[in-house]
């Protein structure tokens, strides 16, 4: 990928620049290097941290890097490791670019959480206080997790899911780990929306499977090229987000949620139901789970409080009835035993109490204000840019025109300041064109306005 290719570069001047400069000299700084080798911030960051861990480069925090004092006579060559290590797995540093955390002075126009101002962190506080003080927390924990804590979550799900068809899991990103590699066997296919999150992309090659993008649009995924798919690839797995999909937005419509249920059924695979936005409808209202509609277990869901709520509340669910469910749970207690006894327990009392319901209404209001001012600017400073349609969830989806390459925006983006996130990494194939996902959620509308309009610089200044 491109974006590797950018990292060996950036190591390599890295090293080289530390090991001809002098004990002190300052180091090329993150836009110096960004701009040299075409390289996103979060790439830059982690060839810099890479560095510093082989005792070249000293890191001095808001200051920048510096050449490390020799602390030895002998030169440690680690060069060994790569060899040892042998080929980087496709993409395994797409996930850790999508959560870097930006400096305190850039605008985040992308982020996959809510900002601060947005998250309940007092009730969330006051509960994780409470479950401290509850003895019973601090014990051993079921492996499927706490009994109240499932029964939520299946009652959330609805249809024909119990408690009893619930495992609790540290995070959705956990979660779907856990689904691909309890579902799948090594070399097997996986059908994804084209485009996805690419965490999936990442947990379903992580587990050895290969990945087959199934085209969609503003309706959801497109069920006759869902059906050619599992017909091409024998495939038993489909990755669906039927709600607000990421990046892109989309929720599968009424007419094709009733086809790509037939077709699961029909080809005898599971549909592994993403339910990330659950929460996040600020048009209409949601329609319910795939899951709920499900009469002979062809649908495995999964959801998540980390988005909703806070990134610390990692506490998230997958739901299955049968012997799946059995392999997901016994899949899950090898990966990390259970999660810890005090977050459940935190996690019970939030959802359980009047604040939770306060919290999502508080939400809907905020994103959807937020959603419009986001929308508002880029129809102000962007209007080349075409966004698509969005009732919900945290992203707007802008497709860049033919001319402008989402690599090289990010780029110059990053150099003034703002934080976006390409389109490419989002599909799982070459992409039909260039893309940014735009958040909405993460920063307050004046915040959002004032980053928009750096980023229409960044565009005008590489037209120019």
């Amino acid at each position: 990928m491109d974006e590797d290719n950018a990292a060996a570069r950036v190591i390599e001047h890295l090293r080289a620049a530390a090991r001809s400069g002098h004990v002190g000299d300052r180091m090329p700084s993150v836009r110096e290097l960004m701009a040299r080798h075409r390289a996103s911030p979060a790439t830059v960051q982690q060839a810099i941290q890479r560095v510093a861990a082989e005792g070249l480069v000293e890191v001095r925090p808001g200051r920048g890097s510096y050449v490390a004092p020799r602390t030895s006579a002998v030169s440690h060559d680690l060069s060994w490791q790569a060899v040892a290590l042998g080929e980087g797995r496709p993409g395994e540093d797409l996930v850790a670019s999508l959560l870097a955390v930006p400096k305190p002075e850039a605008i985040p126009l992308t982020s996959g959480y809510l900002d601060p101002a947005l998250q309940p962190v007092d009730a969330l506080g006051a509960a994780l206080s409470r479950a401290a003080r509850r003895p019973a927390s601090w014990g051993r924990v079921p492996v499927e997790g706490r009994e109240e804590l499932r029964a939520w979550f299946a009652k959330e799900a609805g249809g024909e899911l119990r408690a009893g068809d619930i495992t609790v899991c540290a995070g959705a990103q956990e979660a779907l780990a856990t689904v691909f590699r309890g579902l799948g066997d090594r070399g097997d296919a996986v059908l994804v929306e084209s485009p996805t999150y690419l965490g999936a992309i990442a947990a379903a090659r992580d587990a050895g499977l290969k990945v087959v993008p199934v085209p969609a649009d503003q309706d959801g995924v497109r069920p006759d090229l869902l059906q050619a798919a599992f017909e091409r690839t024998g495939a038993k797995i489909f990755y669906c987000q039927p709600l607000h999909a990421n990046p892109h937005g989309a929720v599968l419509s009424d007419e094709r949620r009733a086809e790509v249920m037939r077709i699961v059924r029909a080809v005898g695979a599971f549909l592994v139901e993403d339910d990330w936005a659950r929460g996040f409808t600020v048009d209409g209202t949601a329609p319910p789970t795939l899951v709920s509609q499900d009469t002979d277990g062809h649908v495995v869901y999964v959801r998540s409080l980390t988005k909703v709520a806070a990134p610390g509340l990692r506490v998230a669910a997958i739901g299955a009835r049968g012997p799946a469910g059995i392999r997901l749970k016994n899949t899950r207690s090898r990966q990390d035993l259970y999660v810890a006894g005090p977050l459940q327990e935190a996690a019970i009392d939030f959802v359980t109490s009047p604040v939770w319901r306060r919290h999502l209404r508080t939400l809907q209001q905020a994103l959807r204000s937020r959603r419009d001012a986001l929308r508002r600017a880029l129809g102000e400073h962007l209007p080349e840019l075409d966004v698509a349609r969005s009732s919900g969830g945290l992203h707007l989806w802008a497709q860049l025109p033919d001319d402008v390459d989402d690599l090289e925006l990010t780029t110059a983006a990053a150099a003034r300041d703002v934080v976006v996130f390409p389109g490419r990494p989002w599909f799982a194939a070459e992409p039909p064109g260039s893309f940014l996902r735009l958040t909405y959620g993460g920063a307050p509308e004046h915040v959002l306005a004032e980053g928009v309009r750096r980023l229409a610089d960044a565009l005008s200044t590489l037209r120019r």
